[in-house]
């Protein structure tokens, strides 16, 4: 078979999507492409290249026959307003690089959307499939555009490129990492080892997220499905939604003493700007996807594979 790459391997749905990959399609079958960071434990085929840098991704294409990328390069949206231009360019240049090199070399694509291409202006509750997106973060108008140029190259060139609008993600394997709804990730962490958290939105925030494996097992699903619809679509992809002081809640089944604390910061203003609930009704209907973890399931397992590691 021809081989897949995935680029961004080592974030945080990279780095839980290769074994399943993996799992799927075989070791042998997958080739990670990481920049700055690799896994210290990693064991696969490993590749490191700036995905701006197209001839290079071209090269990793050929040398290994490249037949599907999952391209999940991407800085996120607390870090992306730190330096907007270099949001801008590992986002958009990156992700434009794989379009093209898709359409040149006959490659199937992945691209992951996110709740962030939404604002303010969206419906907040049930957000429809096909609604207002004006996002007000860097990260948000990366994934609005990077629709826009998807949905283009599907349609100019035929690319089969598939994309999936994500929630939150949920997930203990990687640490925080810079993203608006990493509260729902660091209190498990600071949680378990220091019994108190301060928590950067209001209590009674509330947004959409979903635990990684039901992430994981969407993307693959998604990409295996033979897709027999007429119009290109992002899907939104739901699981379940809660506030901040409902996970603290369901976490004191486990940790009794917690403390956590509320301090709003400039999160909040972007918190505020996402949908609280997400209609997935056409993701349900055209590839059959259903969520499996609610947020007792997720809270268990979080709480049962973080005091294994960080105690």
């Amino acid at each position: 078979m021809k081989k897949i790459l995935v680029t961004g391997a080592f974030g945080q749905i990279g780095s839980e999507l290769v074994p399943a990959l993996y799992k799927e399609y075989g070791k042998e079958n997958v080739v990670s492409m990481g920049h700055s960071t690799v896994g210290k434990d990693f064991d696969g085929i490993l590749e490191q290249a700036d995905a701006r840098d197209k001839q290079a991704i071209a090269n990793i294409i050929t040398k290994y026959d490249i037949g599907t990328i999952y391209h999940l390069v991407s800085l996120l949206s607390v870090k992306g307003e730190v330096d907007p231009s270099l949001t801008w360019d590992i986002n958009m240049n990156g992700l434009i690089n794989v379009l093209a090199l898709g359409v040149e070399f006959k490659l199937k694509v992945y691209w992951p959307s996110s709740i962030a291409a939404f604002g303010p202006t969206t419906p907040r509750d049930d957000t429809p499939q096909h609604t207002i997106l004006e996002p007000t973060t860097m990260y948000g108008v990366t994934k609005s555009a990077g629709e826009g140029l998807c949905r283009y190259y599907h349609k100019k060139y035929g690319l089969d490129v598939r994309s999936i609008r994500y929630p939150g993600i949920i997930s203990w394997k990687t640490p925080p990492g810079g993203g608006t709804t990493d509260y729902a990730v660091g209190i498990f962490y600071d949680g378990i080892k220091t019994g108190k958290y301060e928590c950067f939105v209001r209590e009674d925030t509330k947004l959409p997220m979903m635990y990684i494996d039901d992430a994981i097992r969407a993307t693959v699903d998604l990409m295996k499905t033979d897709l027999n619809t007429q119009e290109w679509n992002s899907y939104n992809l739901a699981a379940i939604s809660f506030t901040a002081r409902e996970l603290e809640e369901e976490l004191k089944k486990y940790i009794p003493n917690l403390v956590v604390t509320y301090k709003p910061d400039h999160r909040q203003k972007i918190a505020d700007s996402w949908p609280k609930s997400i209609d997935d009704s056409l993701a349900r209907k055209d590839w059959g996807w259903k969520h499996e973890y609610g947020l007792p399931e997720m809270t268990k397992i979080m709480v049962e594979s973080l005091q294994k590691v960080l105690k």
